[in-house]
């Protein structure tokens, strides 16, 4: 995957976490991964975290009338 497909997975909306940047369909920001890394954390250990904030999450189409 190119540094192209990786930035799209990242979402900007108003209306989760004040606007941050989250990865696309979660709930998880984007500055407490970096937040990790920048703290010495591994990025074995900052993946793991991500997969637990996310993995009980379920994505669902959206609903259209």
């Amino acid at each position: 995957m190119n540094e192209a497909d990786l930035l799209k997975r990242i979402t900007v909306n108003p209306k989760i976490f004040g606007g941050k940047p989250i990865v696309r369909g979660r709930r998880l920001a984007i500055e407490h991964v970096l937040g990790m890394l920048e703290a010495g954390d591994t990025v074995d250990a900052c993946l793991a975290y991500a997969c637990r904030v996310v993995g009980h999450e379920r994505v669902e189409p959206p609903i259209t009338e």
